[in-house]
């Protein structure tokens, strides 16, 4: 069954009387080139569990089940599931899960369903909740090696970009934090249907644990980013002391400290420089 042929979607989804919804951010893939190369970066391979986020009709999903030894696709739209049935009857390694990823327990779905195996995540995400998704990831401290994900190409720019540049932002940072992060190859509108306003691009996160602080610093580190970048135009000194009501002159005291000028941005501080701010404000 070619799940690319824009003829035998058609038919497939008017055959089930589904429509697109706008609401869950529905665009599906029917450019046959891209998901086997997402399969092909997202170490859906031996030796791995891999968890999809929204199956469309299933066309990641048959990819990675080609490769992965088990597939996990956690799918909200409960209209998809007959059509997932259909389309992916001849795999027996996929197990769908018709439930909300941001309310599914991961740790568990690992634990249960991927026991003995190494774990990654794959997803063509709704543009509407990229940034959550691929934070609740992170922030879950899974035990996942990578995440493979399609976003919106802007997304993808910022979350690409160089901590300490203008284009970074709490994304860049959070995901800096976590991991390495890449872009892999653009996407254009045209590989959709239906074809959404934008060009995307597929990135990968390798998860390692090179920055991580105690479980107290990490929570004042991420209030310090989050802070900074939510008025990010405002000197640091005066975002942290509007948002989060340390003195300015604390502010001071800790970017001196770290070789900074007081009318220094959140957007101008490298990841190490982050990091140290934090420690010196925490020390209050």
């Amino acid at each position: 069954m070619n799940l690319t042929n824009i003829g035998t979607v058609k038919e497939i989804l008017s055959r089930h009387g589904f429509s697109f919804s706008k609401g869950l951010g529905q665009n599906f893939i029917i450019n046959p080139d891209i998901c086997p190369k997402i399969a092909e970066n997202g170490n859906a391979a031996e030796g791995f569990g891999v968890i999809e986020i929204g199956t469309g009709i299933g066309v990641l999903t048959a990819e990675l089940a080609k490769r992965a030894e088990k597939v996990v696709a956690v799918e909200i739209d409960t209209r998809l599931l007959p059509i997932l049935e259909e389309t992916l009857a001849d795999f027996d390694n996929v197990k769908i899960i018709n439930e909300d990823v941001m309310k599914c327990d991961l740790h568990r779905l690992i634990g249960e369903e991927f026991h003995g195996l190494r774990t990654a995540v794959c997803a063509n995400l709704p543009y509407y909740i990229t940034s959550p998704i691929i934070m609740m990831l992170l922030e879950s401290r899974l035990p996942i090696e990578s995440i493979t994900v399609m976003v919106q190409k802007e997304a993808a720019q910022r979350l690409c970009a160089r901590v300490g540049t203008r284009d970074s932002g709490a994304i860049t940072v959070g995901v800096n934090y976590y991991g390495t992060v890449k872009k892999l190859f653009d996407v254009s509108r045209g590989s959709f249907m239906p074809a959404p306003n934008v060009d995307s691009a597929v990135i990968r996160i390798d998860l390692c644990s090179e920055h991580r602080l105690d479980e107290e610093s990490e929570r004042f580190f991420f209030k310090v980013v989050k802070a900074g970048f939510s008025q990010r135009r405002k000197t640091l000194a005066n975002s942290l002391a509007s948002v989060m009501g340390i003195p300015k002159e604390r502010v001071y005291a800790a970017l001196e400290s770290i070789g900074m000028p007081q009318a220094a941005r959140i957007e101008q501080l490298d990841m190490e420089q982050l990091i140290a701010l934090s420690a010196e404000l925490m020390k209050g």
